[in-house]
């Protein structure tokens, strides 16, 4: 499968800053669409509210999708692979 993968910096509300990625289908591309699942992941971290537009969420390249994101991406429709600050 191959996925989009989006680059996402949110400001948390303790000023800290999140680094993760959305990563879909690759033929998802409504901005909107892929905004929203960053909101859905934000309230699932007790930071909704915090603003998600394209000052911190940009495409950043297309890959193979990694095994382990097949499942959340075939259930949900995405899946979010945390680096910085996310807990």
């Amino acid at each position: 499968m191959n996925v989009g993968v989006w680059d996402t910096y949110v400001t948390k509300k303790d000023g800290s800053v999140m680094h993760f990625d959305i990563i879909v289908p690759e033929q998802i591309t409504s901005v909107d669409t892929i905004y929203g699942y960053g909101k859905a992941y934000l309230k699932s971290k007790s930071q909704e509210g915090q603003p998600i537009t394209s000052k911190e969420c940009q495409f950043c390249h297309f890959q193979n999708s990694k095994e382990l994101w097949v499942s959340d991406i075939l259930q949900q429709g995405y899946y979010i692979f945390e680096m910085e600050n996310c807990t």
